[in-house]
């Protein structure tokens, strides 16, 4: 028996087949919060202090994408025609430095976790074999139709997972002495068939299989658990006079006045304020800074390339609008009837719903320069927020 004291592990990543019940691209090399699932379940293993290397098992035609995703220190292997083939395949390409140990592992699980490869690990030190799994909690059903012809026990039932752990020169054995047909479910199947000593240690709910299109959004949610968040809040302030003019555009929207407003640009005050709340938000200046008003490429300009530059720049720092709350203030034009198209058209710019744009307005009580109908003032304040990894 191998000596357990050495406890020298290798891992195989199993990713031989297609991988497309999710439709389209092999899901293995599909983005799980801007990593390729392959790549993911990789460094799971390479950073783990108990393995000594990784092999990936892909199909022929996939070498070159895997390589391309994955570190140098990852040895490729060609996966065969099923899947214990390209088990097999793995335990060749570990058989120059042969381990102790073998990890054989489902690369479409790239939520593995290291307090589950090292309880695999340690069940090791007393037993040929040892694998994940979770008890049925679910009533089961038996039925070959949409037809329910029967209960199931669900006692004593598990759900198995990855990784399967064994003694390497153990499960290379019984994988070269398979001769039932068809193709094992697993290596577990394997082992048992081969009469090796095989218990369970208990799995995780985040070491899911990703088979469906359904649970890559229950990972890419499962990889958002516990990810702090960077929230930002920003403010602006703008204020422009009166001047000639038969209409003012405020928040996007033009409404008939008896003066218009001046500026460089069209001197829409509120959503000048709201650009200046984002890039607040985000330390990025004010609108002056990224518009100067001494250049003439902007006169006359519509605000809206103001308001989505910001929107832009607050995007690729991955950042998005939680919500914008903007007021107006002046003694006229009336903004209440206007109030409900200028949140909608904001939430247009900014790619998201009006119910997260409040548009409102107040006078100062014929006070100050908006008091005595000199000009239109705005405040804006904005909420972005940014999953941090």
């Amino acid at each position: 028996m191998t000596d357990v004291a050495r406890r020298v592990t290798d891992a195989i990543l199993v990713a031989g087949g297609k991988g497309t019940r999710m439709g389209g691209q092999n899901k293995v090399y599909r983005l799980l919060a801007g990593q390729p699932v392959l790549g993911r379940s990789a460094a799971a293993f390479l950073s783990h202090p108990g393995i000594r290397r990784v092999v990936a098992v892909v199909a022929a035609d996939d070498a070159e994408a895997a390589r391309a995703i994955l570190p140098e220190e990852v040895t490729i292997a060609t996966g065969g025609a099923s899947r214990a083939a390209s088990v097999r395949a793995g335990l060749a390409a570990l058989s120059d430095a042969p381990p102790d140990r073998v990890m054989i592992h489902d690369a479409a699980r790239p939520l593995i976790d290291r307090e589950t490869i090292a309880r695999v690990s340690e069940a090791l030190d007393a037993h040929d074999g040892a694998a994940p799994a979770i008890a049925v909690t679910d009533a089961l059903w038996r039925s070959a139709t949409d037809r329910i012809e029967g209960a199931v026990p669900r006692e004593g039932l598990y759900r198995a997972q990855t990784p399967q752990g064994f003694r390497y020169e153990a499960i290379a054995a019984a994988h070269a002495g398979w001769d039932a047909p068809g193709d094992p479910a697993d290596d577990v199947t394997v082992a048992l068939a081969a009469g090796l000593d095989v218990v369970m240690v208990p799995g995780e709910e985040r070491n899911l299989k990703l088979t469906l299109a359904a649970d890559m959004r229950r990972a890419e949610a499962m990889t958002r658990e516990g990810t702090p968040m960077d929230i930002r809040m920003g403010n602006g302030y703008d204020v422009h006079r009166f001047g000639p003019g038969d209409a003012v555009i405020l928040c996007g929207i033009r409404i008939p006045h008896g003066r218009g407003l001046s500026g460089h640009s069209d001197a829409d005050v509120g959503m000048h304020a709201l650009t200046d709340a984002i890039l607040g938000a985000l330390a990025e200046g004010d609108i002056g800074r990224h518009f100067p008003p001494s250049d003439p490429q902007w006169k006359g300009a519509d605000s809206e390339i103001f308001l989505s530059r910001a929107a832009d720049i607050a995007s690729g720092r991955g950042f998005r609008l939680s919500n914008a709350d903007v007021t107006l203030i002046c003694e006229e034009p009336k903004i209440g009837p206007h109030a409900a198209a200028m949140s909608a058209r904001l939430a247009g710019i900014l790619g998201t719903t009006p119910d997260r744009i409040s548009v409102k307005a107040t006078t100062s009580e014929r006070l100050g320069f908006t008091g005595r109908g000199e000009g239109i003032a705005a405040i804006a304040t904005a909420t972005l927020v940014s999953e941090t990894s």
